[in-house]
């Protein structure tokens, strides 16, 4: 039986394996580019698992505004629906490799949550 996500730790591995995924998918990787060249990886990894700490766990670590740098990403890249969907499957996809429970439908379910909102301030739900 598959553990629940229990700590940063944890949450740390999923974002890190999370991330080899994105970087690997030519598709989703101009939006990491930047990161990797400024070879500013690792701390990035660092930041969003403090931003999944905080959603699942209650914690007061990350200090960014999430939505405003998706935006401003925007403006440089495009992000259109396909990119979420790509996204939410490789975050599941991970999660459920290693983690089952409460905690890992929180992650789940709060993912889903937080691309349906970027996708509305996005427009991209226009016809």
């Amino acid at each position: 039986m598959k553990p629940d996500i229990a700590n940063q730790k944890d949450i740390l591995t999923i974002i890190t394996n999370f991330y080899n995924l994105l970087l690997a998918d030519k598709q989703m990787f101009p939006f990491f580019k930047d990161i990797v060249q400024a070879n500013q990886l690792q701390t990035h990894l660092e930041i969003i698992s403090d931003f999944w700490n905080d959603i699942l766990f209650d914690t007061t670590s990350y200090q960014n505004n999430t939505m405003q740098k998706h935006l401003d990403k925007n403006t440089f890249i495009a992000f259109t629906k396909e990119h979420f969907s790509i996204w939410t499957s490789y975050l599941f996809q991970t999660i459920n490799k290693d983690f089952n429970g409460v905690i890992a439908e929180r992650m789940k379910n709060r993912a889903l949550s937080i691309a349906t909102v970027m996708q509305l301030k996005m427009n991209l739900y226009k016809d």
